[in-house]
């Protein structure tokens, strides 16, 4: 089975950015559609963007939409999270997800949606 691998948190202060990316060894993602996920402490996981297998199909929810931007690279297997004008309440573990469909214009968006997961990456936004 697929197990994504996050890549790319860190520590920055507010208003700085960050990339995420998403890749998968052994498997060629241009098959699944892909969710990014976050889950600060205390609170549940929330969906926080996702693409279709074509790429042009994107959610965003509206938390994060016009600072974030949900990207894919299949030549690279990679789909990359661009994180811009950060702020503390970005603070949590994000969540690459991956479910395998033929439907190349969905972009599930709920948890429940997709049955692969990676292992989660830190992102901390803080002075």
């Amino acid at each position: 089975q697929l197990q994504p691998v996050e890549s790319g948190g860190g520590l920055v202060q507010p208003g700085g950015s960050l990339r995420l990316s998403c890749t998968a060894s052994g498997f060629s993602l241009d098959s699944y559609a892909i969710g990014w996920f976050r889950q600060a402490p205390g609170k549940d996981r929330e969906g926080i963007a996702s693409i279709s297998t074509s790429g042009g199909t994107i959610y965003y929810d509206d938390s994060v939409k016009g600072r974030f931007t949900i990207s894919r690279d299949n030549a690279e297997n990679t789909v990359f999270l661009r994180m811009n004008s950060l702020r503390p309440e970005d603070t949590a573990v994000y969540y690459c997800a991956a479910e395998p469909t033929y439907a190349r214009s969905w972009a599930p968006r709920r948890v429940s949606e997709f049955s692969s997961w990676g292992q989660g990456t830190q992102v901390t936004v803080s002075s």
